[in-house]
């Protein structure tokens, strides 16, 4: 959920190869990942530099192009999965693609506050944790009197989410993840509810770097991010906040040995380079600035970045990982039908309802307008059905979803819009 490109054009297989031990023996170990090559480069020269007798090999594979390698007989020839794909984890270590590996439970808790962010079996450890929120212009939202938010549903607001920028799920690859976060804290009929407003008055947007550029550069106050884009954007001058609202998560990228790697030894001396304290740290340099998973890695940290471990309990949501690894492809579908398909209708409609409450209504106006924002936060799947296992499972991916549900549900919104339309029209308001 949480694979981005490499910020740098890539070719699918990267290899980084140090010079051969004098004593001529070559050893080599073979990592798949969807790391951008800053990050890869650093980890390569500093684990070479403790391990001279031992290659690094990295296969660059996107989330579902890896999951289909590591599910190669003997995963591929891969000796460790190191990446942000929540999902391929959790699938790989039921298909049984990940050998048990060794970790110092004293430094690494595996936990974020009541959130597990580690296989309890031992099969995978979280090597990062990547916040979800608002990255914020702080001087132009001062300028325009308008606070940080302390929660998710104060971006519902008109006066900013006019000033907001989202991403649009099916083009950015962190944005199911951050909207999944977003309904799991609000839940799911609330949820839906305040992103139609929200998006109704906010630019979509479909590259994941565009929501923090356009902080940076002015172009709105606003705009929901995964937070190394803010905090980069940070560490570097720019006069960007990452806001982290109350019940927002940190999602874990993950490291992993392959259940048939014949390199054990060095394929767990890598592993630990990249748990320990010293190879934690790496991660918190200014090309990549993200936040570790051990919390003894902290001091001495960069000011941009927060440490996750230390924030108010209220802020971190208990995330359901199952559900949330499951429902990204229906997230993505529904937010293109409901949100991204007829924006501009929708935003008018919107901008109708928030004219006519500010009239002060009468009780049966009232009424009618808070039906009419019901018409405008239809979905046609249910809380029960989202939660549902089974359910979830017909939507494994976009292309694997009916095309008459597809035909079917498309058809529903439009018409509780239609309604919406109706009831305004009843009431004397022209969207």
């Amino acid at each position: 959920m949480r694979s981005l490109r490499p910020a740098l054009a890539a070719p699918a297989l990267l290899v980084f190869c140090a010079l051969a031990p004098a004593n001529g023996e070559e050893r080599k170990i073979v990592v798949v990942t969807s790391f951008p090559e800053e990050l890869t480069t650093r980890y390569e020269q500093e684990f070479e530099k403790r391990h001279p007798g031992v290659h690094v090999q990295y296969v660059w594979k996107q989330s579902r192009d890896a999951l289909a390698e590591l599910s190669k007989p003997e995963q591929g020839g891969a000796d460790v999965y190191w990446a942000p794909t929540l999902a391929n984890f959790s699938i790989l270590r039921e298909r049984g693609a990940f050998r048990p590996i060794k970790v110092e439970r004293a430094v690494l808790p595996g936990k974020l506050a009541n959130q597990r962010i580690s296989d309890p079996d031992g099969r995978f450890e979280a090597f990062d944790v990547a916040g979800y929120g608002v990255a914020m212009n702080a001087p132009l939202a001062a300028s325009e009197n308008l606070a940080a938010p302390k929660r998710w549903a104060e971006l519902a607001r008109p006066d900013y989410a006019r000033r907001l920028v989202m991403p649009i799920p099916a083009k950015v690859g962190f944005s199911p993840a951050l909207y999944d976060i977003f309904l799991q804290s609000e839940g799911w009929d609330a949820g839906w509810s305040l992103l139609s407003e929200m998006a109704s008055e906010a630019a979509l947007l479909d590259q994941g770097a565009l929501p923090t550029a356009q902080v940076k550069e002015g172009k709105a106050v606003f705009g929901l991010t995964i937070d190394f884009f803010a905090v980069s954007a940070k560490a570097n001058g720019a006069p960007v906040e990452m806001i982290y609202p109350a019940r927002t998560a940190f999602l874990p990228a993950h490291i992993a040995m392959t259940a048939s790697s014949p390199h054990i030894d060095d394929a767990q001396a890598f592993i630990d380079f990249a748990l320990s304290k010293d190879g934690q740290k790496l991660m918190m340099e200014r090309d990549s600035m993200r936040h570790p998973a051990r919390p003894d890695a902290y001091d001495e940290k960069p000011a941009a970045l927060v440490d996750p471990f230390k924030l108010p309990s209220n802020v971190i949501l208990d995330y359901d990982f199952e559900i949330g690894r499951r429902r990204p492809p229906l997230v993505t579908l529904l937010f293109d039908l409901a949100i991204v398909e007829n924006h501009a209708q929708n935003a008018a409609l919107w901008r109708a309802i928030h004219a006519a409450e500010k009239s002060a209504p009468d009780e049966a106006r009232a009424r009618a307008l808070a039906e009419a924002r019901q018409f405008m936060s239809f979905m046609p799947v249910s809380n029960v059905e989202a939660r549902d296992v089974a359910f979830l499972g017909k939507f494994g991916s976009r292309d694997a979803i009916d095309p008459a549900t597809i035909a079917k549900w498309r058809e529903e919104i439009a018409a509780s819009r239609q309604k919406a339309r109706d009831v305004l029209a009843g009431l004397g308001v022209a969207p």
